[in-house]
């Protein structure tokens, strides 16, 4: 079975730092695309940042040299550098894989809260 999950969420305070990590099981890793969300509730899910298997990145205009994504294929993992974070990241943050058929998968999501 798939299964995608994160780690690293917690409290800090704005201008701080967090490194969220999200490990992969039973995908053939290296060949996807992995991508972060995140989600405050009653708003829409966001795209974050993305990561294809060649390394390329995407990401989010404000998230722009604030965060950074990347990838170990040795670990099965995929890592969401994040930098001066403002009260306004606060949200669940979600790895996703993209499929072809639209079914992607989702992890459980962890809580990034960022303190004023």
């Amino acid at each position: 079975q798939v299964q995608l999950v994160e780690s690293g969420g917690g409290l800090v305070q704005a201008g701080g730092s967090l490194r969220l990590s999200c490990e992969a099981s039973g995908i053939s890793f290296s060949y996807f695309t992995m991508r972060w969300y995140r989600q405050v509730p009653g708003k829409q899910r966001e795209l974050v940042a993305a990561i294809t298997s060649g390394g390329s990145t995407n990401y989010k205009d404000s998230m722009k040299g604030r965060f950074t994504i990347s990838r170990d294929n040795a670990k099965n993992t995929v890592y969401l550098q994040m930098n001066s974070l403002e009260p306004e990241d606060t949200a669940v943050y979600f790895c996703n894989v993209p499929r072809l058929d639209g079914l992607d998968y989702w992890g459980k999501g962890t809580l990034v809260t960022v303190s004023s």
